[in-house]
């Protein structure tokens, strides 16, 4: 059987002259031939001439498979109002560590302090910050594209800012002027064992009634000098702030990676899947950057650090190292994953299942952190109407 061979080649005279009609022939006529030299065993052959403009087609029809075009369901909406309202929340507390100790932050010891753990930190501040920023406006933006309510917290913007040099002093959702905060996820993920399976954690240390922030410039003076070790008492209390916001950011994102994972279980639309998975996984990456930042709160030079205010210890948790403290054993330990009596552990974000990992989960978590010290109960109530509306969404198959 003969063959016509189409022209690999086209000039630009061709292209220019050519109508819409003639094009759409000449592509259908490449599409024709690519199916025959398909069923010829000639795969590779016939993707070589296929043009670009129907490549670029091919990839945009795959692409609007996971198109949503029609109004979101009751489940999937309150998956996504629920995340938005807590990217709200963390964009909240990271608005307020980036005014201090970012890129363009405006409190120099703070600053310094943070360098301490990283030098790069007042960076990754402001990168995370932006990245919760993002979040918080796609999903809002999302939601309403789609008949849905978006979330507004403004009116629960009532709480107030640190008094420090570089802070504004504007309401805000969140307090980080005392926090409780959790460490179990230091243990939890060098475990082999897993909180879906019952499994309980306790952190290395305990971090509480903390600021995270400096309060204000007679506590910690914003040109003070901040060597590693610390030397005054000044100096000795910055860079205790300084260690507990290092440990309260991994706390805040590793939540978020447990959260995106459980929520993620329940999405129907696949749309709405691909946003929670994508969202997600910034979620995770931001829980490892943090993870490793926080390790050097606890190792040589800082280790043994004492706030002279509260009395908090950083201890060395390289002194010895084990499992469960070594500093540098920051990627997730294999566990007990799924249910089965011959699977092996396996490298994974847990908890994930709705009970640690949901949404009043996660707003539980976030309460005992004393993240919400000083909120209404107009808030609280709101909140978790959102976050039980989020945990009853059951996947629509």
């Amino acid at each position: 059987m003969k063959v016509n061979s189409l022209p690999l080649t086209t000039s630009h005279e061709e292209i220019v002259s050519t109508t819409p009609e003639e094009l759409n022939e000449k592509f259908n006529r490449v599409i024709r031939r690519r199916s025959f030299l398909q069923g010829l065993g000639f795969a590779s052959a016939s993707s070589a001439l296929l043009p670009a403009a129907g490549l670029l087609t091919a990839k945009q029809g795959h692409a609007s498979e996971l198109e949503h075009h029609g109004p979101l369901s009751r489940g999937d909406a309150a998956i996504l109002r629920f995340l938005a309202a807590a990217e709200l929340i963390e964009s909240d507390l990271w608005t307020q560590y980036n005014e201090l100790g970012g890129v363009n932050g405006g409190n120099p010891a703070y600053i310094a302090a943070l360098e301490n753990l990283d030098g790069d930190m007042p960076q990754y501040i402001s990168d995370n910050t932006d990245d919760e920023l993002s979040h918080a406006a796609f999903l809002n933006a999302y939601l309403k594209s789609k008949g849905a309510q978006p979330v507004n917290l403004d009116a629960f913007r009532t709480l107030p800012s640190s008094q420090a040099t570089g802070a504004k002093q504007i309401g805000r959702l969140t307090n980080l002027l005392n926090l409780d905060v959790d460490l179990s996820w230091y243990t939890r993920y060098r475990s082999e064992e897993n909180p879906d399976f019952g499994a309980k954690f306790k952190g290395p240390f305990t971090i509480s009634n903390q600021p995270a922030v400096p309060l204000n410039d007679t506590d910690t003076p914003p040109n003070t000098p901040q060597p590693a070790p610390p030397i005054t008492p000044q100096s000795r209390r910055m860079q205790a702030i300084a260690n507990t916001a290092g440990f309260h950011f991994a706390y805040i994102e590793q939540g978020g990676a447990s959260l995106y994972t459980n929520m993620a279980l329940k999405a129907s639309d696949l749309e709405v899947l691909r946003i929670v998975v994508s969202i997600g996984g910034v979620e995770v990456d931001h829980f490892g950057l943090w993870h490793d930042k926080a390790g050097n709160a606890v190792a040589t030079p800082l280790a043994g650090l004492i706030d002279p205010v509260t009395g908090l210890t950083f201890p060395d948790l390289n002194a010895p190292p084990t499992e469960l403290t070594q500093t540098n054993l920051i990627l997730p330990e294999p566990c007990d994953f799924i249910k089965g009596e011959k699977l092996p552990p396996c490298s994974v974000i847990r908890p994930s299942l709705t009970e640690n990992a949901g949404a009043v989960a996660t707003i539980k978590s976030f309460t005992a952190d004393l993240l919400f010290a000083g909120q209404s109960t107009a808030f609280f109530e709101f909140i978790m109407e959102l976050a039980v509306e989020a945990d009853a969404a059951r996947r629509d198959l």
